[in-house]
């Protein structure tokens, strides 16, 4: 059997493999079908369960309370609490996203090589590319149809066109696509190329093993190296599963370094150099009907301020969540909620400057992180140029969402007040962190990085990463694919150092 699910494993459980991975997300999946197909033997270990598409629930928060975790409100603790977004599930969060795919830029990764000469050598340009363009044929990725993108994604095009911005259908991993606008609460038509359909689906085939349910609890050393994992099922068991060549984690940027830590494997740098991409959204009131549960969930983006450290996303939301987020009660919310079909809400994604930290207290996962100055002004800019598309695409008012600023306006006059005089307090602002990064960094400093240029980590033999967590920085841009890219990169590392030759 190549599943096992925890839920119904209730006594002592052992296996044997040549590599354990943690975690079944992008990095995760890539990582376990570049060594499965090559012939070794995986097991792959997931906190969470497999939900099928018509598994997952129909109502908004019923679905992620299956599938997010913490329900999408873990906090960071900082100048002001800011919610980051994790999936809990087989798949990570790559079954609840919004399909956005993107390469990881150039410039991204000259970045890091100017930082770390030898970086260049251990994932040159030309490899990354290659491993992107087949991650990127395995998942079907290509521009949102313009036949189901949906009045909130082409008023986006209407507005960017209008200030003269660069802008562009987002490319994303999906076929068939409906328009069924709940890719963030997973589609229950199977149309998402997540990388439970796809990259963990080829790994199963070459005969990985899949156990579910089941919350890795440390890593087990011998001999001066990682040897396995010691974990225990939602069943009530205990699971030691022994590698013979190595353990991978790939747990996410907040769960890695946890575990490194709660395991006695901290370094310097493990845990430190959290960073995200913070946004805030913007609604704005149309006069004709948008219903922005319709359509493609995220369609449309901006990408002509991404040198700023800017990038806009049309969103999509169901009626539940939608109503949720109306600062209004009684007859006023009741009147909001009657003309939510008239609503349009869009998205900006800050590359923040911020560093936070990642550290087990008492057993309670503790993330601390707070906004810059410079990051505070750039998520202000960001608002001033929504409510500019906004209104440039028709809106009759937009509404900031920003405490001290207008509730809506209509004026020009009062988003370049917003951008130049607005709060320069982080609690004053609604943001949410998605794409999480940077907190056991890959280099060729031990004191500055948790792992080498090719994943391994720094002081335990056998034991590699290759999450997001390795990444030097944010990178600006939606990450699923270039963590794929680069997972698969530190599945031919492993699969070099296991090597006879090696």
């Amino acid at each position: 059997m190549s599943a096992l699910d925890g839920r119904s494993i209730r006594t002592p459980l052992s296996l044997d493999c040549d590599v354990v991975v943690v975690g079944s997300g992008p990095a995760g999946s890539a990582v376990a079908r570049r060594l499965a197909t090559a012939g070794a033997a995986v097991v792959v270990v997931e906190a969470g369960h497999r939900v099928a598409p018509t598994q997952f629930a129909r109502p908004a928060f019923s679905a992620m309370a299956a599938t997010y975790r913490d329900l999408g409100s873990s906090v960071v603790v900082g100048s002001a609490p800011i919610p980051y977004v994790q999936g809990r599930m087989v798949g990570g969060t790559s079954p609840i996203n919004g399909a956005i795919c993107w390469r990881l830029p150039r410039d991204v990764w000259e970045e890091w090589v100017a930082a770390d000469p030898a970086l260049g050598d251990a994932i040159p340009w030309e490899r990354v590319e290659k491993e992107t363009d087949e991650v990127e044929a395995r998942l079907d990725v290509r521009p949102t149809d313009p036949a189901i993108a949906g009045p909130n994604n082409e008023l986006m095009a209407r507005g960017a066109e209008a200030l003269g911005l660069d802008h562009r259908p987002i490319r994303r991993n999906v076929v068939g696509c409906e328009g069924l606008g709940r890719c963030m609460q997973g589609c229950p038509a199977g149309h998402k190329r997540s990388v439970d359909r796809t990259l963990l689906q080829d790994a199963e085939a070459a005969g990985a093993r899949l156990l579910t349910g089941t919350t890795v609890r440390a890593i087990e050393q011998a001999g001066g190296r990682a040897v396995g994992i010691r974990a225990r099922t939602d069943g009530g068991a205990e699971v030691r599963i022994q590698a013979r060549h190595a353990v991978v984690l790939a747990a996410s940027a907040v769960q890695t370094p946890v575990l490194l830590l709660q395991s006695g494997i901290g370094s310097p740098a493990t845990g430190e150099g959290f960073a995200a991409h913070p946004g805030l959204s913007l609604s704005g009131r149309f006069a004709e009907p948008v219903r922005m549960w319709t359509g493609a969930t995220q369609g449309h983006e901006v990408t002509g301020l991404r040198h700023e450290g800017l990038k806009f996303e049309a969103l999509g939301y169901g009626h539940a969540i939608m109503a949720a987020r109306i600062p209004a009660v009684g007859r006023p919310l009741a009147a909001a909620i009657a003309d939510l079909a008239h609503e349009a809400t869009w998205g900006v994604a800050l590359r923040a400057r911020a560093r936070g930290r990642v550290r087990s207290l008492l057993g309670r996962t503790v993330v601390t992180y707070s906004l810059t100055p410079w990051d505070i002004q750039q998520l202000r800019r960001g608002l001033r140029v929504l409510g500019e598309m906004m209104l440039a695409a028709g809106a009759e008012h937009v509404s900031p969402g920003v405490r001290g600023a207008p509730a809506h306006t209509s004026s020009l006059q009062d988003l370049v007040a917003l951008e130049r005089d607005g709060p320069r307090r982080a609690s004053a602002f609604r943001p949410v962190m998605t794409h999480l990064f940077g907190t056991c960094r890959m280099g060729s400093d031990p004191l500055r990085s948790v792992v080498r240029p090719d994943f391994r980590h720094h002081g335990l033999p056998g034991l590699y990463v290759a999450d997001s967590s390795v990444f030097p920085s944010n990178t600006g841009v939606n990450p699923q694919v270039s963590i794929m890219a680069l997972a698969s990169l530190c599945a031919r590392s492993v699969l070099a150092a296991a090597s006879p030759a090696a």
